[in-house]
């Protein structure tokens, strides 16, 4: 990275600034706008601002061609005013091409049509494993959490995930094992996608408040990118499996103007902001000069 990027905490708003400073929720969502690639069909599930905020953000960016699908409406490229507080607002149906009925997605999904699913939990395991149903044990849960709708359909026979977490450094999101699978990673208990008969591509990248992952050959998280305000040792403690690292682990490309214009613009009310502990929302950073999309 050839332009510098210094860390300073406030408790700012993650709006715009004179000196170009940006919040780690603006730079997280960018992150995870990233992973999208141009001509993909792309859906997110229910409760998930981040990521919607990060489709519409891509969409506005690098990936302009991609076909964009709300998580709770089925609508598919919307043109928001802005993102609503809630997944089922009218307005995230407005400019849409189609609303598609919620077997029609599905039937898409299962033929391979949908290149990319967003996806997150409250555990996600080394393999890319997520769950959104209990905490503890089944038939006694410490947590009853929402669960996964469609999701263990989805997550079994969609091309890629893109898995995001802003609660890794609480030490217990990124777990050894998931007390429950919800959604299939690459590998569960039982096996993998292409051992249990399933045509899914599995979780390609895992972005969190502190790093960015992608997966090896085994099909294991391994960290390639942390933000320059957390040290590899704060990762490692808060990570409750084995930290594989990258040999080339950089720093993470920060975010260009004209990604933070588009953010900003779609997302005027912060809702992504919601998914972040009130710590996290302190961190704030300033770029020395221009930085061109890194996408």
């Amino acid at each position: 990275m050839s332009q510098q990027t210094h860390e300073h905490r406030s408790e700012g708003t993650g709006h715009s600034s004179e000196n170009g400073s940006f919040s780690i929720d603006e730079w997280f969502v960018v992150l995870l706008s990233r992973t999208i690639r141009d001509r993909e069909v792309v859906f997110h599930g229910f409760g998930s601002p981040c990521a919607q905020v990060a489709m519409h953000v891509a969409r506005h960016t690098h990936a302009r061609d991609m076909l964009l699908v709300e998580g709770a409406t089925y609508a598919l490229n919307p043109d928001p005013p802005f993102i609503p507080p809630t997944g089922n607002d009218l307005s995230l149906q407005q400019g849409a091409a189609y609303r598609m009925r919620f077997e029609e997605f599905f039937d898409a999904a299962l033929r391979g049509d949908v290149d990319r699913m967003f996806l997150s939990g409250g555990q996600i395991d080394p393999y890319g494993n997520t769950n959104v149903t209990a905490i503890g044990a089944i038939d006694r849960p410490k947590v009853k959490l929402g669960g996964g709708g469609g999701g263990c359909n989805l997550s079994a026979t969609i091309g890629h995930l893109s898995l995001w977490t802003t609660r890794h450094r609480s030490g217990r999101t990124l777990v050894d094992q998931c007390d429950f699978v919800t959604d299939m990673g690459h590998r569960t208990p039982e096996g993998t996608h292409a051992e249990l008969g399933f045509t899914g591509g599995g979780p390609e990248w895992l972005v969190t408040e502190l790093g960015v992952f992608d997966y090896d050959d085994d099909g294991h998280a391994r960290l390639r990118q942390v933000f320059p305000d957390v040290s590899l040792e704060e990762i490692k403690a808060a990570t409750g499996f084995e930290l594989r690292v990258a040999a080339d682990l950089r720093p993470v490309p920060p975010p260009s103007l004209a990604e933070l214009a588009a953010l900003r613009a779609v997302d005027p009310l912060g809702v992504r902001r919601s998914e972040f502990a009130p710590q996290e929302l302190t961190r704030t950073f300033t770029r020395a000069g221009n930085v061109g999309c890194a996408c």
